[in-house]
């Protein structure tokens, strides 16, 4: 080896020398902390003594002084996760005084605080903990980062993201330790733990916590693998633990008493040994140790139970006030610092430390007694084993979660002096992935390396030997697979493992860290022959070297440093992240180093894995130390230059003389390509000599020029470098004694494939040109012909230059060793691809697992998508991939494949394409990979790729769409996830509203809606304002009175008022409405209150516009007239607020009014928020709050809101917070609370919905009896009982909602029979159950007797059978709810009620609802029918028998019923036959009003009716905005005065409502808990004025936003961020009543109910086809549906969007072109922006296709170009464009005879096997035209002009050809045009062909014995004339 190189490796240079300052102390000083002390200073001393248990005043100052010079500390870990995952950073954790500061920084990004923490009192440590808290029942668990904080009585831990625990420490800690389970502590002090006379059993030491709420408990550990089961805690007071790891997880403790050091594995404990240590907690097995045991917990549990932490509300205050409990000093056995608070205290003197942190344990073992010294005295005597046992039984010892199993133990030798702990240690490993443990005993100087290794099954550690190095410290670089180590005279060596690589040379620093020689490792560690030198060292440093002993004493230290100018040298080492690593001198400054990578060029560290692969761990080990002390010897090679010396060492050590083999001697002198001597060597002259011109002729860079274009343009004669000197190139031989000699086949066959995978990369050809010349001298040498002749057809013009070859003799090639995985030929990826195309058998294909990744993805996508072997990526990898193993890499192997298997395509039934998408996405694979493979390879996966764009899956995850190029998809699955992580606000599109006149304008509080999509729904006309109009409630009416002569002023004032009062009615009902229109439609901005618009009840009255005011006096206005519409008005605000907003407790309470007046717009606010589910978010303190205001609206608001929100849940607190204000779930001797009449009912339908759907007994049955509740005497339950009557049967029926005959558990309480009895009457039963005692006295007001009065209980008992038979078809139950057919019984029930009766019975036979008239009339009873009057007469039909009135009420009743059950079937659908057939009755009701006929019907029975039909109809149309409903409502609503009161406007506006319900995006479901919200909210009784609520709760009127739900699809341009219009399929299900059916939408549009359809589909042609496919569930599309609707589409190159061009013209134009017309020339480059945005085909056009003058004669290319441009963009794959170019230009190439290397031509060889390949032909005939992706005529004309070219030649040169198969010389200048013939002809090599026959070939017959070798046809028919 070469001198220079010899003096060179044996230093090692470390780059980037910084000082260190910790970035936390800089911060800490601006920290604002001395402010908490001021305060402290300002506090009372007696309350300084509290709180503190210091001495007042002296403890506040003393932390003062402490303050000014405070402990710090730090550690430094490399970053994980972070912003960007790709950059490495470091994380600093700085601790000082009461302060924790995390910063984080990288190269690119100067440092920053991550978060600061700040606690009570001085941090002992902290460190950073990950927790891992399981997550379901499938072991899936989730990590949480944390900071762990430990203080002196407690343990804060700050999770990531954002949670805080404080966890009470039952015992002082000595230290804390991260492990893989979360945290362990070590109990300080443990020895002076029990001083009664006789030794006991001793307490345990080490405590874990594996989740921050989970209890401290002990750490057992097993006695041995041997032993039965035999466990017990770890109590032994003399362990220490030194170290703790993470990975693999194990423990190093330290014995103070054997002075050894032992390894333990950490693991969880196993439910037996829990078990074993439950019972007997140590196996002594006398009882007496038993109850010790326990009683200490018991004592413990105790103390905490005194200290103020046993409520849970109270654990924040009490961690800073534990001192507080006044404490006994008989208590104690010793005395101790006051300052500690006395739960620790009394830990340290007598504490089993089985502890309690949390606050359930404390509770779960509520003592009763108070301690006392008694009993403590007792607990602790010897003989006290009774007492004991009494304790036993009721306390617990706390179960073990973790368990420690011994490993390993050191052995100490006896003549060695006394052992010491360790100060130090760490895992590392070395550059063969062995690991050690090593730890430092600094009292030695010595490091003590353990070597470990996994077993086979992965389950168990094996410890190995042990290594001594003499060192002072020791740091760990993880970065490289190496350690630093301070040597004892001072000086830096790096190690890998326990072999030596050498001295770190750190520039800047002074001589005395270089120059003390370093002694030999002891004896233990393995000498290493290469780094080693031989001959002293020439050392850089001019100052004598100190040879000394191993331990010089101080004094020469010193004197040694006073000669030095600085007397600094390194002291110690800390803080290792990565590859860097803090140096602390001497005199206290820190410095920052790193330590250089193992290499730099991606082709070095290819190859050197490749290396180290193969050979045998100690040689790998050494060949890479001796390539690191080259590469990073000082002053060393630039980047550029690595190659060249990474070949030169490796030739050297493989036995080459470098010096004398022409090109490497080349490369010792060349730089890089150009002749550029690198600066850093000396050179002899300025002048230059002629060595200098036979350096150029020989460089790589003349080679280069030789086969240039314009060496051949300007006709230059190549200039031949000198041949070498004869005597040198006859006698070079290998050295048979260097390292690698007898491996050089294993190196060059790893080489080879790595050579191999490089080709698969476009960014490494020139890693591949530099490889291949290494590979060809080994070739050479080790004479493999093939390999030879293999490496020529690849660059035939490297050929030229090198020919010298090193002689081995054939007695030494015996000695080599042959690998088993040797093959004569070489393996060649692109021949294996070749051979898969054409569809012939192929062989596995050998490659290095973790080295050739990409030839594995090649290899193994090729074998699934041509060869359509599903199993090809799963089971069968074997099939198609040989691992080469050395022997040594088996646990890789098997993770690696069961990675492989663990990634199996998720789709089973999908296309292979698809499943080639899927398995490449999984292994990482993106588009910018795609880039880099070369184009031949690549077709087939862009090939997959188009395919499945053409029909992607929905539910694919974002990478896959990412790499098929579906912006839209890639777009949606982003949302999705976005979502999955945490609650986003759903980003509508926003609509830019005009600002104009908002200001004056008054807020209507419907300013939110997303008018974009609106305009986009209802584009024609403007029925979005006219509703807006309609529903305003913020400005004054106008008020138009005549003024008539008759009346004077004051009465025409009067007359004037009176109207607004009207119109004020109709004002007041209009929120509900409004609430219904804005729906979900605005997200607030968290720091700004909602805005609440105003409800004006003021009139202006024309012409003068005077205000008109109802508090004038002059007429009598109601009293609490506004109070309901005000309520609504907050329920209408509230209900704007869409679910997937963020709001937190804090803006809910934010937004509560200042002044009274609006507290009950706020009670409706937060009702509003139950209904949207926000209020789960409000804090149970808040709730309380609120309750116990006694307001009323607030509490029916709040009742109802949690309730909403707690839907079906059986929450149990909010059922407490029920039962309160419902007498009847109180206990009978409760106190009787005065609950207001209206919030006990909202208390009756909150327990229905909470319980909705459960048939919860206990409820059902309260429910049922407060159905028929008697009033009490004292008045009590005597106002309004119809409404607590209907709530209760409602209640009963969610809670029983479609259960009806299967009653689980409920026969005994015959509900059906009893609500039977409460619909018709009879005698009241007697009162069973709790409430008999408060029904004893009845009422003195009310006289029912013991009948049950039905106008009061039958509503809800009707609809209480209603709800529970919802759907069931139960004809029996049906019929009790026929209508009486005789006219006796007609009398009996009011007409109302026939109303409830014909609803439910409809509603249980569900299925026989159908949308016509003939129908709804099939309901009405005969004699109805046949007397009544019906709605179209006229005249009065006269009768003495029959009463026609109560007939005629009956009739219009019975149909309104009906037509509501229609209404019900039909929800949200917008069934024309219904709208049709409802619409018709509306009007008949219409013209029924002003007939003379309505008297008999009674004018507001009809309106009733009317309201009835009017919301039926809004129900089935809901969402749709329909214009005819739109136009009877605007109808109604201009109706004031006369029979219109509140309630019938409440009606008519909730019908508008309903109508365009959240602004067109929602429509009503028909599910079962749809119905029962929509049968409260829509009750068919409505109320007369606006503050009653005898009959209905208002409040429940908004329950209606349960039933709504999203169903609006929006189509969303991707490019433009606009909606837009697109056309849908949707596919219905077959069903009893149609087949499967496929209907066209134009979306934006509402969609069916989910579960009816099959799948929805965007068509094309203008979008990009996308499919929904609901038979796999419809979570994906609901998903879609609740964020707004947004479904992204993408248009297609060429098409205009259907808004712009609604009939389809407009895209002609580009149909033109898209036809292959022969236009395609005169089109012009400009217009390329019509088809597509892509910047890059911009540029493409501009630069490419633009004919210029310069450019005249290339008239064609220009063509070719646009024609090829044009092909991409209409075919929308513009990802082929560069494919196309590269096939052009290599065709080109080859037909100027330019080709250097074969390397293009094998991929158009591959394109044009693939095109013709099977998959393509069987494509073709399933769907002619849909070939391939490139166009059919390209292909064929490039493969006719490489043809004619190659044919040219051979024509001409026919005899070259003919000699290289004979073996004959032949002329150098055609070898490249032979090299392409012969791999475009597939012909095999000369020795191949010899063998089958040469000579004897006479005939063409016996020419095609070649076929065997693969040689197709047409080959030989070029070749025959030639051969024969």
């Amino acid at each position: 080896m070469s001198n220079v190189y010899e003096e060179r490796a044996t230093m090692i240079a470390a780059g980037e020398l910084q000082e260190f300052v910790p970035f936390g102390r800089d911060h800490c000083k601006n920290h604002p902390n001395a402010v908490n002390l001021q305060l402290r200073q300002l506090q009372p001393a007696s309350e300084l003594w509290s709180s503190d248990g210091a001495a007042g005043l002296v403890g506040s100052l003393r932390e003062v002084t402490l303050h000014e010079k405070q402990r710090e500390s730090w550690h430094l870990r490399k970053g994980t996760g972070g912003d960007i995952e790709e950059v490495e950073f470091e994380e600093e954790l700085y601790v000082a005084g009461n302060m924790v500061i995390w910063t984080r920084g990288s190269k690119n990004q100067a440092s920053y605080v991550y978060k600061a923490f700040t606690v009570d009192s001085p941090v002992l440590q902290a460190v950073w903990c990950n927790f891992s808290v399981p997550q379901n029942k499938e072991m899936e668990t989730e990590i949480i980062e944390t900071v762990c904080i430990v203080q002196n009585t407690c343990v804060n831990i700050h999770s990531v993201n954002g949670k805080d625990f404080i966890s009470p420490l039952p015992f002082q800690v000595a230290s804390v330790w991260p492990s893989k389970f979360g945290l362990l502590f070590e109990r300080s002090n443990p020895g002076t733990d029990v001083t009664q006379s006789p030794p006991r059993e001793p307490l345990p030491t080490v405590f874990s916590m594996l989740h921050p709420l989970d209890e401290i408990a002990p750490v057992c550990k097993s006695a041995g693998l041997f032993e039965a089961l035999r466990v017990q805690y770890v109590s032994d007071s003399t362990l220490k633990i030194v170290f703790i790891s993470c990975e693999p997880s194990i423990v190093m403790t330290y014995d103070t008493v054997q002075n050894v050091h032992t390894i333990w594995a950490l693991r969880e404990v196993k439910p037996e040994e829990q078990a074993v240590v439950l019972k007997y907690p140590d196996q002594i097995g006398t009882p007496q140790n038993m109850a010790v045991n326990s009683s200490l917990t018991a004592h413990l549990r105790n103390v905490s139970k005194d200290s103020p932490a046993a409520s849970p509300f109270q654990n924040y205050s009490s961690l800073h006030s534990q001192g507080r409990t006044t404490s006994s000093p008989g208590l104690h056995s010793r005395s101790h610092s006051p300052a500690i608070s006395n739960m620790a205290a009394l830990s340290r003197s007598h504490s089993p430390a089985i502890g309690v942190p949390s606050f359930s344990g404390v509770q779960r073992f509520n003592m009763s007694y108070t301690p006392s010294p008694k009993r403590y005295s007792t607990s602790h005597s010897p003989n006290s084993t009774f007492n004991d046992s009494l304790l036993a039984n009721e306390a617990e010892p706390i179960a073990p979660r973790l368990c420690i199993d011994h490993l390993w133990t050191e052995t100490v030798s006896n003549h060695r002096e006394r052992n010491c702990q360790a100060t130090k240690a760490f895992i590392t490993s070395d550059l063969c992935e062995q690991k050690f443990l090593c730890f430092l005993v600094e009292s030695q100087h010595q490091l003590r390396c353990v070597k470990f290794l996994e077993s086979n099954d992965l389950s168990q550690l094996i410890f190995l030997s042990v290594t001594t190095i003499s060192a002072r410290d020791a740091a760990p670089i993880e970065g490289i697979d190496a350690m630093l180590v301070l040597e004892v005279n001072g000086s830096l060596v790096l190690y890998t493992g326990v072999a030596r690589v050498g001295k770190v040379f750190i520039p800047g620093l002074p001589a005395p860290s270089l120059n003390r020689s370093t002694p030999m490792p002891r004896p233990s560690t393995p000498l290493d022959s290469i780094s080693t030198p031989a001959r002293p060292v020439a050392m850089l440093s001019p100052v004598p070297e100190l040879r000394g002993s191993t331990k010089f004493n101080e004094s020469s230290l010193i004197e040694d440093c006073t000669v030095q100018p600085f007397g600094t040298y390194v002291h110690a080492m800390r803080d290792p992240v990565h590859n860097r690593v803090t140096l602390e001198m001497n005199n206290g400054s820190l410095l920052r180093i790193s330590i250089p990578e193992i290499a730099n060029s991606e082709l070095v560290r290819k190859c050197l894995l490749a290396i180290k692969y193969i050979l045998p761990k100690e040689i790998a080990v050494k060949v890479l130390i001796k390539w690191y002390n080259i590469h990073n010897a000082p002053g060393g090679p630039s980047c550029h230059s690595e190659w060249n010396v990474f070949v030169t060492c490796l030739m050297t050590l493989m036995g080459y003389s470098t010096d004398r083999l022409g090109w490497t001697r080349n490369l010792d002198l060349e730089g890089s390509l150009s002749p550029v001597i690198a600066p850093k060597k000396a050179r002899p002259s300025e002048m230059g000599s002629d060595d200098d011109w036979e350096y150029l002729l020989g460089s790589e860079y003349n080679r280069q020029v030789d086969s240039h274009l314009l060496a051949s343009a300007l006709n230059l004669d190549s200039v031949e470098p000198l041949p070498p000197n004869e005597e040198l190139s006859s006698q070079l031989s290998l050295d048979h004694s260097a390292p690698l000699f007898c491996h050089i086949p294993a190196v060059f066959y790893v080489l080879h494939l790595v050579y191999e995978e490089l080709k698969l990369d476009n960014l490494m050809r020139d890693g591949t040109r530099s490889l291949v010349i290494l590979l060809l001298q080994m070739a050479r040498d080790l004479q493999f012909e093939e390999y030879i002749d293999f490496y020529w057809r690849d660059y035939p013009s490297i050929f030229k230059t090198s020919k010298q070859s090193c002689i081995i003799d054939q007695a030494q090639i015996g000695h080599m060793n042959q690998p088993s995985f040797f093959t004569v030929e070489p393996p060649c990826v692109f021949q294996w691809l070749s051979c898969c195309l054409k569809g012939g058998g192929v062989l596995p294909f050998p490659y290095l697992p973790g080295i050739c990744e990409r030839t594995k993805l090649v290899v193994l996508s090729f074998a699934l998508y041509i060869l359509g072997d599903d199993n090809a990526v799963s089971s069968d990898v074997s099939k198609y991939l040989v691992k080469i193993s050395a022997g040594q890499k088996k646990q890789v192997n098997e993770q690696d494949s069961k990675r492989m298997s663990m990634i199996k395509p998720c789709v089973l039934n999908s296309s292979i394409a698809e499943k080639l998408v899927i398995w490449l996405t999984n292994t990482g694979f993106t588009l910018k990979d795609l880039e880099s493979v070369p184009f031949g390879a690549a077709l087939p996966i862009r090939d997959a790729i188009y395919q499945c764009r053409k029909q992607p899956s929905s539910d694919w995850s974002e990478a896959v769409c990412l790499l098929i190029g579906r912006q839209d998809l890639t777009k949606q699955a982003h949302e999705v996830t976005l979502a999955k992580g945490k609650a986003t606000i759903g980003q509508m599109i926003t609509s830019d509203m005009p600002p104009a006149n908002e200001a004056e304008e008054e807020d209507d509080g419907m300013n939110d809606m997303n008018q974009e999509v609106m305009s986009l729904i209802w584009s024609k006309d403007l029925r979005v304002q006219e509703v807006r109009r309609l529903l305003q409630s913020a400005l004054s009416v106008r008020v138009n009175v005549v003024h008539l002569p008759e009346f004077n002023d004051h009465e025409y004032i009067e007359e004037k008022e009176n109207k607004l009062l009207q119109l004020c009615q109709r004002t007041m009902s209009l929120p509900v409405g409004r609430g219904m229109f804005t729906l979900f439609s605005y997200h607030p901005v968290p720091t700004e209150p909602l805005p609440v618009p105003k409800l004006n009840l003021t009139g202006r009255a024309p012409p003068r516009n005077t205000t008109v005011d109802l508090n004038s006096g002059n007429i009598d206005v109601p009293p609490n007239m506004a109070s309901w519409s005000s309520f609504h008005n907050g329920v209408a605000a509230g209900l704007k607020i869409a679910p997937a907003s963020q709001i937190d407790s804090a803006w809910i309470a934010y937004n509560k009014p200042k002044n009274a007046e609006l507290a009950n717009e706020y009670a409706g606010f937060l009702m509003a928020l139950g209904l949207n589910g926000h209020l789960t978010k409000l804090a149970t303190l808040n709730i309380h709050d609120y309750l116990t205001k006694g307001h009323e609206m607030t509490s029916i608001g709040l009742l109802l809101g949690v309730s909403a929100a707690k839907l079906g849940t059986m929450d149990m607190s909010i059922t407490r917070l029920l039962s309160i204000h419902i007498p009847a779930l109180l206990p009978p001797t409760s106190t009787e609370l005065d609950v207001p009449h209206n919030v006990q009912v909202a208390a009756v339908v909150g327990i229905g919905l909470v319980y909705q759907g459960t048939s919860h007994r206990h409820n059902a049955e309260v429910l049922l009896a407060e159905i028929g509740r008697p009033p009490g005497p004292e008045m009590e339950y005597c106002t309004d009982r119809e409404s607590y009557s209907l709530a209760a049967g409602l209640a009963l029926g969610m809670v029983c909602l479609g259960h009806g005959s299967n009653l689980i558990g409920m026969s005994d309480l015959n509900v059906p029979e009893q609500l039977y009895q409460y619909m018709v009457g009879g005698h009241r039963r007697s009162q069973a159950g709790i409430n008999r005692e408060k029904h004893k006295s009845p009422s003195y007001q009310i006289k029912e007797g013991d009948t049950i009065n039905v106008d009061v209980t039958c509503p809800g008992a009707t609809l209480a059978l209603a709800m529970i038979y919802l759907k069931t078809n139960n004809r029996s139950i049906a019929d009790w709810l026929r209508a009486p057919d005789t006219m006796f019984l007609l009398d009996f029930i009011k007409p109302e009620f026939l109303l409830l009766r014909t609803l439910a019975r409809c509603l249980i036979m569900w299925e026989e609802i159908l949308p016509n008239a003939q129908w709804i009339n099939s309901n009405v009873p005969q004699i109805i029918r046949e007397n009544s009057v019906s709605l179209q007469s006229q005249e009065v039909p006269a009768s003495e028998d029959l009463n026609m009135e109560t007939l005629a009420q009956a009739h219009i009743y019975i149909i309104a019923g009906a037509c509501m059950a229609v209404g019900f079937r039909f929800a949200g659908t917008a069934n024309s036959d219904a709208f049709n057939c409802l619409y018709k009755f509306a009007r008949n009701f219409m013209q029924c009003l002003p007939a003379s006929t309505a008297v008999i019907m009674g004018h507001y029975n009809l309106e009733t009716c009317l309201s009835i039909v009017l919301l039926s109809l809004s129900m089935v149309m809901a969402g749709s905005g329909n214009l005819k409903v739109l136009q009877l409502c605007r109808f109604m609503h201009k109706k004031t005065g006369g029979e219109l009161n509140y309630g019938f406007h409440m009606a008519h506006h909730m019908a508008l409502g309903l109508l365009f319900l959240g602004g067109g995006r929602y429509t009503l479901s028909t599910s079962n808990s749809a119905i029962a919200a929509l049968l409260c909210a829509l009750y068919p009784h409505f109320p007369s004025h606006s503050t009653d609520n005898r009959y209905h709760l208002q409040a429940l009127r908004h329950l209606y936003v349960l039933a709504a739900e999203p169903r609006l699809l929006v189509p969303v341009d991707v490019d433009t961020s606009t909606p837009c219009y697109a056309l849908l399929e949707v596919t219905y299900k077959g069903s009893q009543w149609y087949e499967e059916t496929t209907v066209e939408l134009m979306a934006p549009t509402l969609l069916p109910e989910l579960d009816l359809l099959k799948q929805i589909k965007v068509k094309g042609p203008r979008y990009w086809e996308l499919t929904i496919d609901l038979n796999k569930g419809t979570q994906h599309l609901q998903s879609i549906l609740s964020r707004d609707g947004i479904l992204y589409v993408k248009l297609r190159a060429g098409k205009v969007s259907y808004k712009e061009d609604p009939t389809g013209w407009q895209s002609l134009l580009a149909q033109t072109v898209n036809h292959r017309s022969p236009e395609v020339r005169g089109f012009k480059p400009e217009a390329i922006k019509t088809f597509t945005s892509d910047a890059a085909l911009v540029s493409f056009a501009e630069c490419f296709c633009k004919p210029a003058k310069n450019l005249a004669h290339k008239q064609d290319v220009l063509s070719l170009f646009t024609s090829i441009l044009y092909e991409c963009v209409t075919q929308e794959n513009p990802e082929i464009l560069p494919t196309y170019m590269a096939i052009d230009q290599a065709v080109r190439r080859l037909e100027r005879k330019e080709m250097s290397e074969t390397f293009e031509l094998w991929q158009i060889k591959l394109v044009l096997e693939f095109s013709s390949s099977k998959i393509l032909q069987e494509r073709l005939k399933q769907t002619p035209g849909e070939g391939l992706l490139m166009n059919s005529e390209f292909l064929p004309v490039m493969k006719c002009s490489s043809d004619n070219t190659l044919d040219q030649w051979l024509y001409a040169y026919g005899d070259v050809l003919k000699s290289y198969l004979t073996g004959q010389p032949y002329e150098e200048a055609h070898m490249n045009m032979l090299a392409c013939f012969l791999v475009y002809h597939s012909i095999p090599t000369r020795g191949k062909i010899v063998g089958v026959c040469m000579e004897g070939a006479t005939s063409f017959s016996d020419l095609l014995k070649f076929t065997r070798l693969g040689v197709p046809v047409r080959a030989l028919l070029r070749l025959a004339p030639i051969l024969l």
